[in-house]
């Protein structure tokens, strides 16, 4: 472990928080096409979050699985291979979309009557999470590339070691998308994450480390990293030579890549905001850039949001938008035992202790 348990808690919860954040701010504009958004919101797009700042189904789905990872971890007393926990947290996920209230000793978060708000999640999503058989890279579900897989490993970044949390990333996004493009950007996220929050390591070495490691497996989320890296890189430049702040043509490179509904996109669009607009004052504008374009917004802003949290820890978190944010003390107290586990420093396991696995599921 390379850095200070204080300072990986903190980095934790600005992970799982900042993707919270980003998730708020992009959900009211996603399916927007930019006109539209700008039409709505003004020439700068969405700027805030709402009051209240309500999440999607990426961080419903973050919480759970960070919960199974907890529970796994508790129930085995030690990292193993916590994809059955991490697959039945998922499916009790699935519990709370389907209920209206917590059942009779209910535990963990479903015991919180604010998790069974159904934000219209994507139809892969339930349709995998339906079955009853746990899917794998090596039993896929579907062929889906979509970035629904994707936008729920951050958590696995706090896997003790590289190669574990990349793996483990790989197989969460598998549990619910079945191509190559749907659960290998899931990996290099949970990659990325660890490098930045547990190694110390800059963003800038963790994304050529995961672009690497990546094209092992997906050729497609590797060059799409790698694309993503060589725009910041031109428009970092640009910037400089303009000598101002904010003059690159970022919201074009952005369009280049795509509109995020595919995983591969989708993780490039974050990189390149976080890369391009790295600075910890700049953390709004990071977010602002993921959100306002023509696609998957919440996605792309979370995803934003969890790689600055991760890199930076919760001071670059606007606190006006945090006492707004849905679930905020839940996040980040998961956050925290996620960092707390990480590097083996006691945290309250009991919460973890519960006895239903999964709940009713169809």
């Amino acid at each position: 472990m390379h850095v200070d348990p204080t300072v990986l808690m903190d980095r934790a919860a600005g992970c799982l928080l900042g993707g919270a954040l980003g998730d708020a701010l992009g959900a009211p504009v996603e399916f927007l096409h930019r006109t539209d958004i700008d039409r709505r919101y003004g020439p700068g797009g969405i700027t805030e979050p709402p009051v209240p700042a309500l999440v999607t189904e990426d961080t419903q789905l973050t919480l759970f699985t960070a919960e199974g990872f907890l529970h796994g971890l508790v129930e085995e007393n030690g990292f193993t291979w916590p994809m059955t926990f991490i697959w039945l947290a998922c499916r009790r996920w699935l519990v709370s979309q389907q209920r209206v209230e917590p059942a009779e000793g209910a535990g963990g978060l479903l015991a919180d009557p604010r998790v069974y708000a159904s934000r219209q999640p994507g139809l892969t999503c339930l349709r995998a999470l339906q079955r009853q058989e746990m899917a794998s890279i090596e039993r896929p579900c579907n062929d889906s590339e979509g970035c629904g897989g994707l936008a729920h490993t951050a958590p696995l970044g706090f896997s003790p070691h590289a190669e574990m949390a990349y793996r483990h990333g790989c197989e969460t996004a598998a549990l619910t998308h079945g191509s190559p493009g749907g659960w290998a950007p899931g990996g290099a996220l949970a990659l990325i994450v660890h490098l930045v929050a547990v190694q110390g390591r800059p963003l800038w070495e963790a994304v050529d480390q995961a672009t690497g490691r990546v094209l092992a497996d997906d050729e497609e989320t590797g060059l799409a990293l790698a694309g993503a890296r060589r725009l910041a890189v031109a428009d970092l430049r640009a910037e400089r030579a303009d000598h101002t702040e904010g003059t690159a043509p970022s919201a074009e490179s952005v369009r280049r890549l795509g509109e995020g509904w595919r995983a591969p996109e989708a993780l490039a669009i974050a990189v390149y905001a976080a890369l391009v607009r790295y600075q910890p004052a700049r953390f709004r504008e990071a977010l602002r850039l993921a959100a306002n374009h023509s696609g998957a917004s919440d996605t792309t802003a979370a995803i934003t949001g969890n790689l600055l949290g991760a890199t930076h820890g919760t001071d670059v978190l606007p606190r006006s938008w945090l006492n707004r944010l849905e679930l905020a003390e839940v996040v980040a107290q998961l956050g925290k035992d996620l960092g707390a586990a990480c590097t083996g420093t006691d945290f309250e396991a009991d919460h973890y202790r519960f006895t239903s696995a999964t709940t009713d599921v169809p």
